[in-house]
Parts: structure tokens; sequence; C-alpha cells
């Protein structure tokens, strides 16, 4: 099969606006819908994020339908469930993927999900740039956080995520992005 390209994905992507797709090793991955609570937890963090740093201005925030086209030698195109990018690093925002990766990034296990995939994808981000990734898993209830060539720190309900080398000051407690119960 023939290696597919950014213009294939753009045409794919053009013929079918209702599907999220994803571009990486030269073959399309269709992204199948997530389920609520995997994408109530995404926008809980991207609220977080977007409430933090929007007025101090220190950059950008996106959700899982923001692409980024990887400085890798396959031109991969992936979209994570949240992500924070340093206004330095874009200072004006674009139509188009970001052709960066971003300072910070989040995956949400969904129930479609593949657990060993998700670490994977975000060592690919930490390769290319990307200074710390989370992978974020209802089930258990746990955030686990990777940086490059540091063992990763699994964080819990009554545990607070920090990013003090991107954010200095910002703190997520970990209960706080989970699906609230009404009863």
């Amino acid at each position: 099969m023939p290696s597919l390209t950014l213009k294939d994905l753009e045409k794919l992507q053009a013929e079918h606006p209702d599907y999220r797709m994803e571009l990486v090793g030269g073959e399309i991955i269709f992204m199948s819908s997530s389920g609520l609570e995997s994408d109530e937890i995404a926008a809980a963090i991207v609220a977080q994020l977007s409430n933090w740093v929007r007025p101090r201005r220190l950059g950008r925030v996106t959700a899982s339908s923001g692409g980024f086209r990887l400085p890798n030698e396959d031109g991969d195109v992936r979209a994570p469930d949240a992500a924070f990018i340093l206004a330095e690093r874009l200072p004006r925002t674009t139509e188009d993927y970001a052709e960066l990766v971003p300072d910070l990034m989040f995956e949400v296990k969904s129930k479609t999900d593949k657990l060993a995939k998700l670490p994977q994808k975000i060592q690919q981000f930490l390769e290319l740039g990307t200074k710390v990734g989370v992978l974020v898993d209802p089930r258990t209830r746990t955030m686990e956080v990777y940086r490059l060539n540091v063992d990763k720190v699994v964080l819990r309900d009554g545990d607070v995520l920090q990013v003090p080398e991107l954010l200095p000051s910002w703190e997520l407690p970990v209960a706080e992005v989970w699906a609230p119960e009404f009863d």
C-alpha cells in the first residue's frame, strides 16, 4: 500500500468532515468517538488550562480537534485530547495544523483506546520536543506524568498536577477532572 501524505489526509477530511483522523507512519487512522466520560474529562482539562492560560496570555490551549504536524520523517499529523503551546512558540494561530509539537499534552483513555498505545503516542511527542505528556485513565482515576528520560510519576485523587517548567503556580487537582456524579 502506498504511503499516504498530508494531502491525502486533507482530501479525506474534506470528504468526511465528521470524522477525526490522524496521519501516522503514512497511514490514516480514523479516531472513533471516545464516549461521553473521556470527552467530559478532556473538556474539564481544556477548561482548567484555558482558564489559567488565557488571562495571563501564556499561550494557546487546544482540544482534540486541533492537529499538530509533527517534525518527524513521516510528517505525522496527531491530535492530543488537550494541549498547551507557549505563546512565544506560536504567537499567531493558524487555520492549518500547527507545525510544531505542543509543550504540554494530555491523552485521556477512552473505552476504545488500547492502553499500551497511549504511552507510545506520548513518547513520540516527548522525543520530538514536548516537555510534559500526561496519560489520564478514568478507570484507575490516575494521571501518569511523562517527561523525557525521567521515570513517570503516577498521580491519584488527592494529588495535584503541577507543571512548573511551563505553567508556574498552575495546579490541577486530579480529583477535579473526573466526570461528576449527580445523586
